[in-house]
């Protein structure tokens, strides 16, 4: 037990004593061989044996004063930096301070509790980092966090950025606002949480509105389109487009219509231009109605004699054309002006000849009543008729038309009475003049289509362009034909060749298109041979499908870019090809099939996965390894590859997001515990100010089962919080320790008091001439035995025993109890040498061969007894209970023992 105690002071009286036996062998070797009886009293011998107990005591009283003062030195610093710690406050510069100057590890530590900045936290790490692990990690893993959130804020910037960026674009789309939602919802910036907020809120309210704009543009071609079947008038049809079209300008001139499809744009144009151009139509339809009517109106109020029936007839044709879409209003109208024509008297009509040679007698005869014509008959008559008409107009084409009927029915034996017949070749002269005149005029006409045909080529028209021109040229040249006669051959020859030069290029450009057919349809069969033999190719071997897909969608392709086919070929081409397609993608689309079924398979063990488990990362991307192979093995169609790939990794970034939120949820249970664990180890050094060793074994074994009962704490953290604990718990048990070994220090001084004051009445009793002899009164032994303090430990009955015997031997026989004495000094030798021998203390060079005899004996009762060397107290208990003589190097050797050997239980 001593050897515990006194560790530091025991090297020092050990060393003294061998020191003072090595300078005085010849009394120590003379001592054990004199007997009792000779110069063992001398006042030499216990001068000195005096001396070497008091310079003993003398240094272990220093050195336990020495180490008491530097454990009151190191409490007071300690005492003195915790109040300046305590009194830093919020200062983080001051804290740093104090930490490159504190040398006490649990202070560093809690002033690296109050860092948060990254200027104090890299100063203080670079300066820890190899000094305090504890401190180096605290401010490493804070350090780590700032870099982690400034990493975020980074993020969390850009995506805002990007967010200002899509609010200020024209064009905004639904699936861009989604992937910045999704880049946000992983960022942790909550600094800039409000302000994407707003940029957010923002871009929805324009998306909401490009939604409302497209709806309303829709609401407007449903409404244009329901316009037709409602029985609207042209005030309400108007009015309608009016507000329609106030609309459409307005959703054109909004910030938002650029998201707005260009189909939908176009068709809502296309149906109030057409709508428009109903509306005029009506409206001009309705004019026509009523200046008509208004016409009759006015005709039917003049008197009959104020008409003739051919003013009537100009000025109704002058009027507007009847619509055709107003049956029933154009036939009534004209039931109305054939019935005004009818209430007129059938007069024969004059020459136009003899009515300006005689325009008095025609006036005076205007009241007379007209003759009537019996020659011809109703319908010859209105023939002549409208071939006056038809002349008046200039339709010298129609007028033709009529006179050759006419001919036909004179030939047919028609008989005209004068009048009639003179009549009828006045409109012929009149049609003849005009013929000439058309026919003149037409030979202008072909000479300014020459001019224009010949400058033709001149010009830079599109092939397409230039033949319709000259098949235009050619049409009117036909229709002059027909209006003004048959033209010369010399101006036919001069129009033919001034076509044929002008059509010349158009010619070139249209046989090499037809060459560019051809060589399509060569093409278009060589697209059609290459499908059938992949066909025969499949039907032979194993089908490598991404080889099928490539080559279907390369024959797709190809197709689509084939150009312009004859008609007649193309048909032809297209059943071959369409049937060659259908029979290649069967298979491949059955095998689709098979494919689309296993990533849904994937989809679904994706969904299957736990993300808790620990091995769900690794499945994950197995699963994710399993897809990319079956998608180089065979594409999907892309609209299905896209749909199905979107929904694995719709389903991955779930998986990710439960792993992520439950990383949350266990670093926040692991902060929950590191606030325990810190409480415990704060209630530890607390309580290992006042610690005892009565309680200090309860006090670690709770503290050791509260600890194993919280669970784990961050990683980053587990180490410095697990050498908080160890340093708590070394704390208590230095406390204790040093509580046992002051206690321990008092044991030892009393015992070896105690020891010195028998050895010292035994001497007294062997030799009465010495100093010791001289209190030869037992109660002055009583005396001096009563002044030291009690033993604990169970060395009290051993000492008293020994001193009670040797108090009795000195008021009775002296003489038995000294030959006692004298006899037991061999015993306490040879018990003292197998004890040194047991605790591996040198007992020096005149004990070597004793000692190497005695090893093998000690050696094989430990291995008999099943007990450590040295570890039997019992025989330390005897040794001081045995009465013997003892120079002052044995002495020396029973306290160095006591110093080695363990303590005793009480």
């Amino acid at each position: 037990m001593f050897d515990f105690l006194f560790k530091r002071q025991g090297s020092k009286p050990a060393a003294s004593g061998e020191q003072q036996g090595a300078a005085k062998p010849a009394p120590a070797k003379s001592a054990a061989a004199q007997p009792v009886g000779n110069k063992l009293n001398s006042k030499a011998n216990n001068k000195a044996k005096a001396a070497a107990a008091a310079a003993a005591a003398q240094a272990a009283n220093q050195a336990a004063t020495q180490a008491a003062e530097a454990r009151a030195a190191v409490a007071s610093a300690r005492e003195r930096q915790a109040g300046q710690l305590k009194s830093l406050g919020s200062d983080e510069a001051a804290a740093a301070g104090f930490i490159l100057q504190s040398p006490f590890s649990e202070l560093r530590l809690a002033a690296a509790e109050l860092l948060h900045g990254r200027e104090q936290l890299e100063r203080v790490y670079g300066a820890m980092r190899n000094v305090d692990r504890r401190v180096a990690k605290l401010v490493h893993g804070r350090l780590d966090a700032i870099r982690h959130h400034e990493a975020e804020l980074r993020r969390g910037e850009d995506t805002l950025a990007q967010a200002r960026a899509m609010l200020a674009d024209v064009l905004l789309t639904p699936n861009h606002v989604g992937e910045l939602d999704r880049k946000w919802s992983v960022i942790r910036a909550p600094e800039l949480a409000a302000d994407f907020e707003a940029v957010r809120a923002q871009l929805g309210a324009r998306l909401e509105a490009q939604v409302q704009l497209q709806r309303a543009m829709i609401d407007r071609l449903t409404a244009l389109r329901q316009l037709d079947g409602q029985a609207l008038d042209a005030a309400a049809l108007g009015e309608t487009l009016a507000r329609l079209q106030q609309e459409q300008t307005a959703a054109l001139a909004d910030p938002g219509h650029a998201s707005l499809p260009r189909a939908l744009v176009g068709e809502v144009s296309n149906e109030l231009a057409r709508l428009t151009a109903s509306l005029a139509t009506a409206e001009k339809d309705a004019a026509a109605l009523a200046a008509r009517d208004a016409a009759l109106t006015t005709w039917e109020a003049q008197p009959q004699q104020e008409l003739t029936p051919d003013a009537l007839r100009r000025e109704w044709q002058r009027l507007p054309a009847l619509p055709a879409n107003a049956a029933n209003a154009a036939e009534a109208l004209q039931a109305r002006f054939d019935a005004l024509l009818a209430a007129f008297p059938q007069a024969i009509r004059k020459p136009k000849a003899v009515q300006a040679a005689a325009p008095t007698a025609a006036g005076a005869d205007s009241g007379s009543e007209p003759v009537r014509d019996k020659g011809a008959d109703q319908a010859f008559l209105d023939q002549m008729y409208a071939l006056e008409a038809a002349l008046q107009q200039g339709s010298l084409g129609s007028a033709a038309e009529i006179d050759k009927s006419l001919k036909e029915a004179k030939d047919k034996g028609v008989r005209l009475t004068g009048a009639q017949l003179e009549h009828l070749n006045h409109l012929r002269a009149d049609l003849k003049r005009l013929s000439d005149w058309a026919r003149w005029g037409g030979n202008v006409s072909r000479e300014e289509l020459i001019k224009t045909v010949e400058t033709l080529a001149t010009q830079s028209l599109a092939m397409g362009e230039l033949a319709k021109k000259v098949g235009s040229m050619r049409e009117r040249w036909k229709a002059l034909d027909t209006l003004s006669g048959t033209a010369p051959r010399s101006l036919w020859e001069r129009f033919d060749a001034a076509c044929s030069a002008a059509y010349a290029p158009a010619a070139a450009h249209f046989r090499q298109l037809a060459d560019e057919r051809h060589a399509n349809a060569a093409r278009g069969q060589a697209l059609v041979d290459e499908a059938q033999a992949e066909i025969a190719r499949l039907q032979q071997d194993n089908a490598d499908w991404k080889h099928v897909s490539a080559t279907v969608q390369r024959l797709r392709t190809a197709w689509s870019h084939l150009g312009a086919v004859d008609r007649k070929e193309k048909k032809r081409l297209d059943g071959l090809f369409a049937e060659a397609l259908t029979t290649l993608q069967r298979p491949l689309e059955n095998q689709r099939k098979v494919e689309v079924a296993v990533r849904e398979q994937l989809i679904e063990e994706v969904h299957k996965l736990d993300p808790n488990e620990r091995h769900a990362i690794d499945l994950l991307r197995e699963l994710q390894s399993r897809w990319q192979e079956h998608a180089r093995a065979l594409p999907l169609e892309r609209k299905a590859e896209q749909a199905l790939w979107q929904r694995f990794r719709a389903a991955c970034d779930a998986l990710f997001a439960a792993r992520k939120d439950h990383a949350h949820a266990a670093d926040s249970e692991r902060r929950t515990h590191e606030a325990a664990k810190e409480a415990l180890c704060a209630r530890l050094e607390a309580a290992a100010l006042d610690a005892t060793p009565s309680n200090v074994a309860r006090l670690l074994r709770e503290a050791a089962a509260e600890w194993q009962t919280i669970g784990p704490v961050p990683r980053a953290h587990e180490a410095r919080i697990e050498g908080r604990y160890q340093a708590a718990v070394a704390q208590v048990q230095a406390q204790v320790a040093q509580v046992r070994r002051a206690a321990d220090t008092v044991l030892a001084g009393v015992v070896r008091d105690k020891l010195r004051l028998i050895q010292a009445l035994e001497t007294a009793l062997a030799d009465p001439g010495s100093n010791a002899g001289t209190h030869t009164q037992g109660d002055d032994w009583r005396a001096r035995w009563a002044a030291l303090a009690p033993v604990d430990g169970g060395y009290e009955p051993i000492l008293q025993k020994r001193f009670d015997a040797a108090l009795a031997a000195l008021e009775g026989d002296r003489a038995a109890y000294a030959r006692q004495l004298e006899e037991n000094r061999p015993r306490l030798l040879n018990d003292l040498l197998r004890l040194e021998i047991a605790a591996g203390i040198d007992s020096g060079a005149e004990f070597a061969r004793d000692r190497l005899r005695l090893q093998v004996e000690v050696l094989q009762s430990s291995l008999k007894s099943g007990q450590r060397p040295g570890g039997n107290t019992t025989e330390l208990h005897a040794l001081l209970a045995l009465p013997a003589l003892a120079d002052v190097r044995t002495e020396t050797r029973i306290e160095c023992l006591m110093l080695r050997q363990p303590k005793a239980a009480s």
